[in-house]
């Protein structure tokens, strides 16, 4: 069974948002017309405590962007974003959630980072995304979302390596680019871990 991963289509990764992906809103729509073609849709969100390590403003004399060293794993620092129960946090008012099945809520521990749907960034805790996704018989997942350096990247790096057939449905994905060429180096390394890189014209 096939399932599609919207990941993190939030407030604040778009327009005006705290931590806007460039042109980020240009996957809404897709996102929606995507909806119709899967019995099982499950989207990502963002849910950060205001105290999350994450936050460049948690660290005297920080900024955004900057990488520090945060309980033994390298973490980028960003501007605060997507704070549980926030505007920032919900998702984008254009999204067709009445087509979502089920949402999983990542980043909520304070000490830890989760770019992925599946897991924190140090692997030390699960989000309940594989589990929910294997009791419903799903054994292919496709990706779209923000962004495709980060958030979508390390979600598709985890579908593959727990045996899931994975997809990156590119236009339906934006960066952050924090460097210039992040993105086309986090989709050459999804590609050579052998995760599909399709468009959605040949694929959805």
């Amino acid at each position: 069974m096939k399932a599609l991963l919207l990941i993190d289509l939030q407030r604040d990764f778009c327009a005006m948002g705290a931590l806007e992906v460039p042109d980020g809103d240009a996957v809404i729509p897709i996102a929606n017309e995507l909806i119709k073609n899967y019995d099982l849709v499950v989207a990502t969100q963002d849910w950060h405590p205001a105290n999350h390590g994450s936050f460049a403003a948690n660290h005297p004399w920080r900024k955004p962007g900057q990488v520090i060293d945060l309980h033994g794993l390298s973490q980028v620092l960003w501007p605060i974003h997507c704070v549980q129960d926030t505007f920032g946090a919900t998702f984008h008012p254009h999204l067709d959630t009445e087509g979502i099945h089920h949402i999983v809520q990542k980043g909520t521990n304070p000490e830890i980072d989760s770019y992925s749907g599946f897991f924190d960034n140090g692997h030390r805790q699960a989000t309940g995304m594989d589990a929910y996704l294997k009791e419903k018989g799903v054994d292919e997942v496709h990706i779209m979302g923000l962004a495709t350096d980060y958030c979508v990247k390390f979600t598709a790096l985890d579908a593959v390596e727990l045996g899931y057939k994975t997809v990156l449905l590119v236009e339906g994905c934006r960066g952050v680019n924090l460097q210039e060429g992040d993105v086309e180096k986090a989709i050459k390394e999804m590609e050579e871990k052998g995760i599909l890189i399709k468009t959605i014209q040949n694929y959805a």
